[in-house]
């Protein structure tokens, strides 16, 4: 299964934000494409990915939402951002909630989900530009990579510290949602 974790450190943290705006509940635009680039091939749904959105704007963060490949998930930024809306009235402390099918919300931080991440044995990769070129990472590391993208201001020195292995899609800065759509054709091509 490919896994994607996205931070995005302005992104409200409750539902309580106008749809037809997603750009000031803290550029939930952005993690809405996000959603749409990782799942969302042309006439159909990806069926091997998992995304983690790491919510950590206003008012109660941190959230973390998670998604798995879902048939029936939405395509349209607004639909996409409903589903977020719904999901973050639902986010409870020591909970995780499967709000719909495949789509979960609670309280944790990027850190907490490494740490667990890293228990279950999987290799975490931060996307830099200095990190090694994705086509020279072997078949089977990448097998077992959960790629960690940054928003638009990138990601927390002290949240990725820890973290040391970084990989690159080359030396131009990306969209995250580009990010995720070079990532995936690699992956298409090689695994």
């Amino acid at each position: 299964m490919r896994e994607f974790i996205y931070y995005s450190t302005k992104a409200r943290t409750s539902g309580n934000f106008d749809l037809d705006d997603l750009m000031r509940a803290g550029r939930m635009d952005i993690v809405c494409n996000v959603i749409i680039s990782a799942f969302f091939l042309s006439h159909r749904l990806r069926e091997d990915v998992k995304l983690h959105l790491i919510l950590t704007g206003p008012p109660n963060p941190p959230v973390h939402l998670e998604f798995v490949s879902n048939p029936e998930m939405p395509i349209s930024k607004k639909d996409v951002g409903g589903l977020i809306k719904r999901m973050l009235y639902k986010v409870r402390p020591g909970q995780k909630n499967e709000v719909f099918p495949g789509c979960f919300a609670e309280k944790k931080s990027f850190n907490e989900l490494v740490k667990e991440m890293e228990k279950e044995g999987k290799e975490i990769c931060i996307m830099d530009k200095r990190g090694e070129d994705i086509r020279k990472v072997g078949d089977e590391e990448l097998k077992e990579a959960v790629f960690v993208i940054g928003d638009h201001e990138g990601l927390p020195k002290k949240e990725v510290k820890r973290i040391e292995k970084s990989v690159s899609i080359g030396k131009q800065i990306y969209f995250a949602s580009q990010t995720i759509t070079i990532i995936n054709n690699e992956l298409d091509y090689r695994l």
